[in-house]
């Protein structure tokens, strides 16, 4: 399945058991785009303790995250096209806690991502615990041979960590050249989402990304709320924001209470049998 261009192979532990299994190990074979079946992450569906469902997700490097966006709206989908739910407001348990997701009519999926945390000690990041990074400077990473132009960077948590950039131009960053060294800041001891915006107006941003354990990705939903996050923030943006991605558009809403919706759509490309050792 794909949301905007995400791509997820999706096992289904609702319909059969799912065998014990080293699942970091199979997440790096499947999502092989030349030796597997090629995917930005390996999505599990399976009961939950607490809530109905539950979803589990894996990198490509074999790294389970805490969730993602356009994989969630993928798991919500395809538990509606297997009717285990209607598609009404559910439960999910993630390792970001428990989300709410539901199918809408056209057939695309509003989630209810939660709370955007903005804290140090809330993404994870260096320095004081309580303090936040919003539009700041990025310091140089000593570890780093390569000079940044003076990035100035807001960090957000939905769950999982966000470093996010607004440039004049999205598209002229080497992103396969910054976004790991990024990724491996010194201010991130569990590695960053790395999210390149530009603004186009107060409605509508440009994104383009680096997934930490995945690389240059079509899409990432938590990210795209987070770019929303820190538009608003920034006073770049509204707080319902439409953001385009190289594999289409999502739109976010960040809600006076902290909490962000994101609504975008899910497909299913093909379903198989893995046979691989």
């Amino acid at each position: 399945m794909h949301g905007i261009g995400n791509d997820f192979i999706l096992l289904d532990g609702i319909g059969e058991h799912l065998p014990e299994t080293d699942f970091p190990t199979l997440a790096r074979s499947v999502n092989d785009r030349r030796f597997g079946v090629g995917g930005d992450g390996l999505i599990l569906l399976e009961r939950g303790a607490s809530a109905p469902y539950q979803m589990r997700m894996f990198n490509p490097d074999g790294s389970e995250a805490e969730m993602c966006g356009n994989g969630i709206r993928c798991f919500a989908k395809l538990l509606k096209d297997r009717g285990y739910h209607d598609g009404g407001a559910v439960d999910v348990d993630t390792g970001a806690g428990r989300l709410t997701v539901t199918v809408e009519a056209n057939g695309w999926v509003r989630v209810d991502m939660g709370q955007a945390w903005l804290k140090r000690g809330e993404i994870p990041m260096t320095g004081p615990a309580d303090e936040t990074f919003v539009d700041q400077e990025l310091p140089q990473d000593p570890r780093s041979e390569i000079r940044d132009p003076g990035w100035r960077g807001t960090a957000v948590s939905m769950g999982n960590p966000h470093l996010v950039i607004f440039v004049d131009d999205v598209h002229a960053i080497d992103l396969e050249r910054i976004g790991p060294i990024l990724e491996h800041h010194e201010l991130f001891p569990k590695r960053v989402n790395v999210h390149f915006a530009q603004v186009v107006d107060k409605g509508h941003l440009i994104m383009r990304t680096w997934e930490r354990g995945a690389g240059i990705t079509f899409a990432c939903g938590t990210g795209a709320c987070s770019v929303a996050v820190a538009g608003f923030l920034t006073g770049r943006s509204d707080r319902n924001v439409d953001i385009r991605l190289p594999g289409g558009h999502l739109k976010l809403e960040y809600q006076e209470d902290g909490r962000v919706f994101m609504t975008g759509p899910a497909e299913t490309v093909f379903e198989g049998q893995w046979v691989g050792a």
